[in-house]
């Protein structure tokens, strides 16, 4: 009988208590499966408690570890955990109800981001993303098998032709700014801009958060007000916020543009929490929504390879993106539910729902934007360093409509591949969170600037 220790994570941003009563289905669907589970595992909220527990799995001694990802946490844990072990590592994340409501756990995102930070590292893995009601013995024995390869990347089939090769040309020169740095743990947005430099000719102009802040607070009445009244035409909801809040995340937008402005910048990727809510007071959510919106797209968590991917989708598109998570996979539905807090722009909005202001469903701070995606052909792009080399990702797909997923902007998803080996892929090839996310198909064109560019292609 095999011997597991069981490290469940857990922020306390998230549902602690919802995450807490799915851990004891699924040690019972562990022990159910023949497997011996040592330790007495409880919610492991911070690193220092994961760290402790783990002293005493090895102290035990098991066969392997399995994290159980209840809820998003950033991947600086399981890195530290996978240094530490000398046994296999299993990381088993669980799927939540579409409730159209807060995400709850937004377990599947912290699979991801674990799955890119071990794969830079060249960490083996297996893992399992599944309720465990619906957990088959199967599924679980798969889950301590040894670890499946992700898939391999290729060259651009033809050459770039003219329009790429210009596309390519044109990102020379250009100015993505940097405010803040990543939040610790997420290396799915980290980058060198030597090798951004190298790659594309790209200027990373490093910004400080202060700086934004200062903007924001200068910026006059008058645009404060403008800002308001532009929203007032296209949502509802804004008398419905806390007016404090609300009026410093209005502010954001024009400081946002200013900034751009005079620094020339062609792109921004923003460090949009903590200290967004902690230190300044309201969320840049809305504020992104409407830089991408008028054109210049902006990624949140300072993920420069974010912003230079939306910046050539744009370009190829000539319209607006939208950079996502992946938050939930269903194979039963065959679908997908690609999200972020509130900032798509609002021309992805589906014309048969409302567009409505809310609050950040963790922090609880406006300004955010809510409804579904429109239905339609999209196509998703990444500019990605996965397991360390540079690659352009792209996958193929059409929105469908569906009701609200969660709270948010968010779209369902149904791939030109079953969404189970989507799944397989994403996480087996250690891919990043960000994508970016574009209406119609634009691959051909995609693939041609990639040819430019010289970067091999991950076609999913």
């Amino acid at each position: 009988m095999q011997r597991i220790g069981v490290l469940p994570l857990c922020r306390t941003t998230f549902d602690v208590e919802y995450a807490g009563s799915r851990l004891e289905p699924v040690l019972g669907a562990l022990r159910q499966s023949g497997v011996r589970v040592v330790g007495q595992p409880c919610l492991l909220t911070d690193n220092a408690a994961a760290a402790d527990a783990l002293c005493r799995l090895v102290e035990e001694g098991v066969d392997r570890v399995l994290v159980v990802q209840t809820t998003f946490t950033d991947a600086e844990c399981i890195v530290y955990i996978a240094g530490k072990v000398q046994v296999p590592l299993a990381i088993w994340a669980l799927r939540e109800p579409r409730s159209g409501g807060r995400l709850r756990l937004n377990s599947f995102c912290g699979l991801n981001l674990a799955s890119h930070a071990l794969g830079l590292r060249g960490h083996e893995f297996t893992w399992l993303c599944s309720d465990p009601e619906h957990a088959t013995d199967e599924d679980i024995r798969t889950l301590f098998r040894p670890a499946s390869p992700g898939r391999q990347c290729r060259m651009p089939d033809s050459p770039a032709n003219r329009r790429g090769l210009e596309i390519a040309a044109g990102l020379r020169g250009a100015r993505i700014g940097q405010v803040g740095a990543p939040p610790p743990g997420f290396d799915t947005c980290s980058h060198d801009s030597q090798d951004l430099d190298r790659l594309a000719g790209i200027e990373v102009v490093p910004v400080r958060m202060e700086t934004l802040f200062d903007t924001a607070r200068e910026i006059g009445r008058d645009r404060v007000e403008a800002a308001r009244h532009d929203l007032d035409a296209s949502l509802s909801g804004l008398d419905a916020v806390d007016p404090v809040p609300l009026e410093c995340s209005l502010r954001l937008s024009p400081a946002l543009s200013d900034m751009a402005g005079s620094n020339g910048l062609d792109a921004m990727a923003v460090r949009c929490w903590p200290e967004m809510f902690t230190e300044y007071g309201g969320a840049v959510c809305g504020p992104v929504s409407i830089l991408g919106q008028s054109g210049i797209p902006c990624a949140c968590e300072a993920d420069v390879h974010g912003a230079l991917s939306q910046l050539i989708l744009q370009r190829v598109a000539q319209a607006p993106v939208f950079l996502a998570d992946m938050v939930d996979m269903d194979p039963d539905d065959d679908s997908a539910v690609v999200w972020h807090c509130g900032q798509a722009p609002l021309s992805m909005r589906d014309p048969d729902a409302p567009c409505v202001v809310t609050v950040h469903s963790n922090r609880k701070l406006p300004l955010l934007f809510e409804f579904p995606l429109k239905p339609g052909k999209i196509t998703l792009m990444r500019i990605s360093r996965s397991q360390g080399t540079y690659k352009m990702v792209l996958l193929g797909g059409r929105m469908l409509r569906r009701p609200l997923a969660f709270s948010g902007t968010a779209g369902v998803v149904r791939f030109e591949q079953p969404v189970a080996r989507m799944m397989q892929d994403i996480i087996n090839c250690g891919l990043e969170h960000h994508l970016a996310i574009a209406y119609g198909d634009h691959r051909l064109m995609l693939r041609s600037v990639a040819a430019a560019l010289g970067l091999p292609i991950l076609d999913l």
